[in-house]
């Protein structure tokens, strides 16, 4: 069994002994611990925290436990159940909550589970925040309310709805644009909270074929949840079949969005940040980000339209949000198909995602092969290298940094070496000793050998 603390949130197994897991008494002790930050910080009077769930199997146990421990440090409860992650977060600012729980450890198989923490914008916490949950935690530096003070659970299940409509809301969603294109959709929601979400988003969208692939939130997923392309041909094979258009896959908590083109073919995770970013600056140009260890090819479609600038931020969302803030980005996301949108919300949005893609794939009038083929073409590698524990990690990432200081290097997470057509990022691992390495090339085969060459040097200087 595991239990997995980050400043993120608190992810682990469900089972095992009291020490291990994300059992009962570990969730009670990390949400008292979380409302009691949130009790310490928060400037907002409603004591109101939203929870929501993805389609777990332990989603209901897990979620009775939240709600009765957040009842018992007196706070009042906005039980959404079943939602997807950026709903959960729109569900905050919507009502003007203290901050929220999501209940989902994302694309991990279905024996895992997670608290992940939004503040009352809705947002992730970021590291001090973080930091300062778990240090309460481990303390148990909380008090309960007395049986005058308790909190009381409010149920409010139409925030699937809400989202929607917050999404046919953006100025740059065309709905008349994409009923008029006729869209034959294809859809994998891996039984989970997308399988609610997905098909209504589509039918408020006017799209009215859509191919269904495992739509029921049961928790009992159909393959690995994580959308990679091993995962998806079922969906490849079912478009190729039924001559769709597109199709769309999300996680089970819907935060990221992969693309399937016409012909079967993957349009690429990396690339769905690029072709929503593309349409975005075509109508309200300006400046981007992603994260390091996300392709070069919004970078380079960022450059197409004058003064448009391009970011690079540490990994993590809530690394990217911070930097799209400071440069007053109008798109930016990561590259494993995470959308974030700031007309909308500062989340990763499937939802989002979606919508601003046929409304650009609607406009274009090409195919979605098409589209792929317009941008810069980049192949990405990962690989990793496994340590000694007591392999000075830092260390190596240091001679790294030394051996190439010819070229651009950033240091703001591990180590990132931009040649002049292709980068490689070595980031050691928080909870084991590997040191990541990204790699990213015109073709897989340069790029599998840069990533190559770096580990050999590891290795030597491992000697």
């Amino acid at each position: 069994m595991t239990l997995i603390k980050s400043i993120s949130g608190i992810r682990g197994t469900i089972g095992g002994d009291p020490e291990d897991g994300l059992n009962p008494l570990a969730i009670v002790k990390f949400v008292a611990a979380y409302a009691t930050f949130i009790r310490k910080n928060t400037k907002v009077t409603t004591n109101k925290i939203v929870v929501g769930r993805d389609a777990r199997i332990s989603g209901p146990m897990v979620k009775q436990v939240v709600l009765g421990t957040l009842m018992g440090m007196g706070f009042d409860v906005v039980d959404i159940d079943l939602a997807t992650t950026p709903t959960t977060e729109l569900a905050v600012a919507m009502e003007g909550a203290c901050g929220g729980i999501i209940l989902t450890a994302s694309h991990n198989p279905k024996q895992w589970n997670a608290l992940k923490l939004l503040n009352e914008k809705g947002e992730f916490l970021n590291a001090a925040e973080g930091a300062e949950v778990l240090a309460l935690a481990a303390k148990e530096d909380f008090q309960f309310a007395d049986v005058d003070h308790l909190g009381k659970v409010i149920t409010d299940t139409t925030y699937i709805q809400k989202h929607i409509d917050s999404v046919l809301k953006l100025d740059l969603v065309d709905v008349e644009a994409i009923k008029a294109a006729n869209f034959k959709v294809a859809i994998d929601c891996v039984n989970s909270v997308g399988g609610i979400a997905i098909p209504a988003l589509l039918e408020a969208l006017g799209v009215k074929q859509v191919l269904k692939l495992n739509c029921e939130p049961t928790g009992h997923f159909a393959h690995n949840p994580e959308p990679l392309p091993e995962h998806l041909t079922d969906i490849s094979n079912l478009i190729r079949t039924e001559k769709a258009d597109v199709g769309f896959v999300v996680d089970p908590d819907v935060d990221r969005l992969a693309i399937v083109c016409e012909n079967g073919e993957m349009f690429v995770e990396e690339y769905t940040l690029v072709a929503v970013a593309d349409y975005v600056l075509s109508r309200t140009p300006g400046n981007t980000v992603s994260n390091l260890s996300s392709s070069r090819a919004l970078r380079d479609v960022t450059h197409r339209y004058a003064g448009c600038e391009y970011n690079a931020a540490a990994v993590g969302e809530v690394n990217v949000v911070t930097k799209m803030k400071e440069t007053n980005a109008v798109i930016g996301g990561e590259g494993n198909g995470g959308v974030i949108y700031p007309a909308s919300h500062y989340g990763r949005d499937a939802l989002v995602g979606i919508a601003l893609f046929l409304t650009h794939l609607a406009k274009k009038h090409m195919t979605v092969s098409e589209l792929r083929a317009t941008y810069p073409p980049y192949f990405i590698s990962k690989q990793k290298v496994q340590l000694t524990p007591e392999i000075n990690v830092d260390a190596i990432l240091a001679k790294v940094k030394e051996k190439f200081a010819q070229y651009d290097i950033t240091d703001i997470d591990g180590v990132k070496i931009d040649f002049p057509d292709k980068w490689v990022h070595l980031r050691k691992s928080n909870t084991e000793p590997i040191i990541r390495i990204y790699s990213e090339a015109h073709t897989m085969k340069e790029a599998e050998e840069l990533g190559g060459e770096l580990i050999q040097i590891i290795h030597d200087m491992c000697k």
